[in-house]
C-alpha cells in the first residue's frame, strides 16, 4: 500500500508537469516580456502551500536577475502593500484563484498602478479575469486522495516558476559572472570574484632576495614568511627567477659548502608566473597543469617584470578556491 500510493503520487505530478509544456504559449511569453520591460520589481504573492512555492520563485528570480521579493497577501492587506509602486508586477500564486487574501488585494493593487500576472489553474476565476497576465499552472488532479492537500498544483507551479526565471536568465543574457555578484558567498563566486590581487602575498609578507646573495640568506627569508619560497631578483628589482625550499634541499645534498653560494646558480629561470588582475581560479589551474608534480607558489608580477607578490597553493584553498 505505501510503495503503491507513493508511485501513484509520483505518477500523477510527471504527468502533470508534462502537461505543462502546451501551457508556454503566447500569454506565458507576454507575461515574461512584460517582465523584462518592467521598471521596478517583481513582488510575488500567495498563502499557504502557494506561498511557500512562491518564496522560492521570487528567491530563484532574485538570484538570476529580475529583481525580486515576497509578500505575504495577509500582510501585505495590513501595511506591506506599502512596497509595491506603480512600476512593479505582482506575480499572484493561487491554484484556484479564489484566495480571499489575494483577491481582497488586487483593488489596492490595480489603484497603485502595478501589474499583475497571474499563476493560477483557471482563468475564469476572479484573480485569472483580474489579472493583466495569465500563465495556466492548472493540473487536472491532486495526488492527495482526499483531494484537498496541494501536490501536484504546487509542483506544478514550482516547475512553472522555474521556467519563467530561466526564460527570463536567458533573455537578459545572464553570465556565470553575473551569477557570481549575487552568489559572492558560493564556490562559483570565489572562482569568479576573487583576483589574484585578493589572495596573494605582498610587501613584507611577499620574500624577494637578489640574485647575488647566498642560499642561507634565502633560508632565512623563506623561513621568515612561511611561503617555502622567494622571488629572485637581479640589481634593478627585476623578477628573474624562484627558489624554493625544495631546490635548497637537494642542493644540501651535494655538502654544506652550498649555502655560500649565490641564489642564481641554483634558482629556476623563467618559473611560472601570473599577474595580480587574473582570477584567483586560473592561478589554482595554472599550478595544477604541472603534472604529476604540481607547483605549489607562484609569484605575481607586473607588466614590466616587476614582483608585486605571490601565491601559495594553500592561500587559495583557504578561500575556497577549488
Amino acid at each position: 500500500m505505501i510503495k503503491e500510493k507513493a508511485l501513484e503520487t509520483l505518477k500523477i505530478e510527471t504527468d502533470a508537469l508534462q502537461k505543462l509544456s502546451s501551457r508556454i504559449d503566447d500569454e506565458f511569453e507576454a507575461a515574461a516580456k512584460a517582465i523584462l520591460a518592467c521598471k521596478g520589481r517583481v513582488i510575488v504573492s500567495g498563502i499557504g502551500k502557494s506561498g511557500h512555492v512562491g518564496q522560492k520563485i521570487a528567491a530563484s528570480l532574485a538570484s538570476t536577475g529580475t529583481p525580486s521579493f515576497f509578500m505575504h497577501p495577509a500582510e501585505a492587506f495590513h501595511g506591506d502593500l506599502g512596497m509595491v509602486t506603480q512600476n512593479d508586477i505582482v506575480l499572484a500564486i493561487s491554484n484556484s484563484g479564489e484566495t480571499n487574501e489575494m483577491i481582497n488585494i488586487l483593488p489596492v493593487i490595480r489603484r497603485i498602478g502595478a501589474k499583475i500576472i497571474a499563476m493560477c489553474g483557471r482563468r475564469d476565476s476572479t484573480l485569472g479575469k483580474n489579472s493583466d497576465y495569465f500563465i495556466d499552472a492548472g493540473v487536472e488532479k491532486e495526488a492527495c486522495p482526499l483531494g484537498l492537500a496541494p501536490t501536484a498544483s504546487t509542483t506544478a507551479a514550482l516547475a512553472m516558476g522555474d521556467a519563467l526565471a530561466m526564460a527570463l536568465l536567458a533573455a537578459r543574457n545572464f553570465t556565470e559572472q553575473d551569477f557570481a555578484v549575487f552568489h559572492p558567498g558560493g564556490s562559483l563566486g570565489r572562482k569568479l570574484l576573487l583576483t589574484v590581487e585578493n589572495v596573494m602575498r605582498s610587501g613584507e609578507d611577499n620574500p624577494i632576495i637578489e640574485a647575488g646573495r647566498t642560499a642561507k640568506e634565502a633560508l632565512f627569508i623563506m623561513t621568515s614568511t612561511g611561503v617555502g619560497a622567494t622571488s629572485v631578483v637581479d640589481a634593478k628589482g627585476k623578477f628573474i627567477g624562484l627558489v624554493t625550499d625544495g631546490d635548497v634541499r637537494r642542493c644540501l645534498a651535494k655538502g654544506p659548502e652550498f649555502l655560500n653560494e649565490p641564489v642564481e646558480h641554483f634558482m629556476t629561470r623563467k618559473p611560472e608566473t601570473i599577474t595580480k588582475d587574473k582570477l584567483a581560479a586560473s592561478a589554482l589551474s595554472l599550478m595544477e597543469k604541472h603534472q604529476p608534480r604540481p607547483i605549489t607558489v607562484l609569484p605575481v608580477v607586473d607588466e614590466n617584470g616587476m614582483p608585486l607578490g605571490i601565491v601559495h597553493l594553500t592561500d587559495l584553498l583557504r578561500q575556497g578556491v577549488v
